[in-house]
């Protein structure tokens, strides 16, 4: 299953090497030119038809991640974070360690060993370590080092019905998307440019370095977004929910969804009867963020399955929103050969 072997693999920004070629070898058969730029952005094309749209889908391959700082006396190791991620969920978690994956674990003082006011405080990364083992410093300096990158040990799984879980769907659902989408897309008059981006989670720096070369006429950003659909969060504030469809941004932190663009895919997935809903969460970037203000401006939008407990070491989805969200993508697409570009 390709879902599977996008999630697990290791790719923490600027190391987006394991997803590039695994998406690489998916893409070859069904794509006229592929290429990776200078920021390791892999940017795959159908065609080039002179006079005919250019058309930019983009989602990116990066995840969240630590990276190694320090190594103890003792052999732990220190760490910062790469990307936003929620802290108070990090300890006693599995994780892996550079390019041979060394496996470790995170860790913290014992809650026997804490006094009671530690106990009532949230623990942040300055109090954990990962334990890989090592009985001192020079034994943990022989298989890790710092500046190491940290992922997520998080093993793909099928739940019961039609959900997932996982690691990194934020974005590899949004890769998964894409690539289905160019193999049907592979005869398309347009000239569809799919971009798989890199460090969108420390400030979206690939898709604006891709857009800048390839300078379309629309984009549109394929992503995971936050479900609001759990207890304690008030119905009024949901963002979207898991499995009534994929999520049509409004607008968020970094952009406003072009008008234009957002009532089509509206008008699109209503015609074809594709459920939908409308991500208004005003917290959060994407890539879009830096790609509406590329050059003179190109106009973007955004679509997105709803993950929950997004940017975490593991995250739920619905294969159902995922279907339709490629379904939506192609319909989208084809929509602009019949009737030409979204206008505001």
């Amino acid at each position: 299953m390709l879902l599977k072997r996008l999630s697990e693999a290791f790719a923490v920004s600027s190391r987006e090497d394991e997803v590039r070629e695994i998406l690489r070898q998916e893409l070859k058969e069904v794509t006229n030119e592929i290429r990776t730029d200078v920021l390791g952005n892999l940017i795959a094309n159908n065609k080039f038809n002179e006079g005919m749209p250019k058309v930019m889908l983009c989602a990116h391959m990066d995840e969240i991640g630590l990276m190694v700082t320090y190594i103890e006396d003792n052999g732990v190791l220190r760490f910062e974070s790469v990307g936003s991620i929620d802290q108070r969920v990090l300890v006693s978690k599995a994780v892996r360690i550079g390019k041979n994956k060394v496996p470790g674990v995170i860790g913290a003082k014992a809650i026997h060993l804490q006094e009671p006011d530690e106990r009532k405080k949230i623990l942040k990364i300055r109090d954990l370590y990962i334990d890989v083992g090592a009985k001192d410093k020079k034994s943990a300096e022989k298989i890790v080092n710092i500046g190491d990158y940290v992922t997520f040990d998080t093993h793909f799984q099928e739940l019961p019905g039609d959900h997932v879980k996982g690691k990194a769907f934020d974005d590899r659902i949004g890769c998964l998307i894409l690539v289905e989408a160019m193999k049907r897309l592979r005869d398309s008059d347009l000239n569809i440019y799919a971009v798989f981006s890199t460090q969108e989670e420390v400030g979206t720096r690939g898709a604006g370095v891709a857009a800048y070369a390839i300078d379309p006429d629309l984009a549109l950003v394929i992503e995971a977004t936050t479900a609001s659909d759990v207890p304690s969060v008030d119905k009024a504030l949901y963002s979207t929910a898991v499995g009534k469809g994929p999520a049509i941004t409004v607008m968020d932190r970094s952009f406003i969804a072009h008008q234009g663009i957002r009532e089509r895919l509206e008008s699109v997935a209503t015609e074809h009867g594709i459920p939908y809903q409308l991500r208004q969460l005003l917290g959060g970037g994407t890539d879009a963020g830096k790609i509406h203000l590329t050059r003179e401006g190109i106009p973007s939008g955004g679509i997105s399955v709803p993950c929950r407990y997004i940017h975490s070491p593991v995250s739920i989805a619905s294969m159902d929103d995922v279907n339709n969200a490629v379904e939506l993508v192609v319909r989208f697409v084809e929509s602009i050969e019949q009737k030409g570009l979204p206008r505001i």
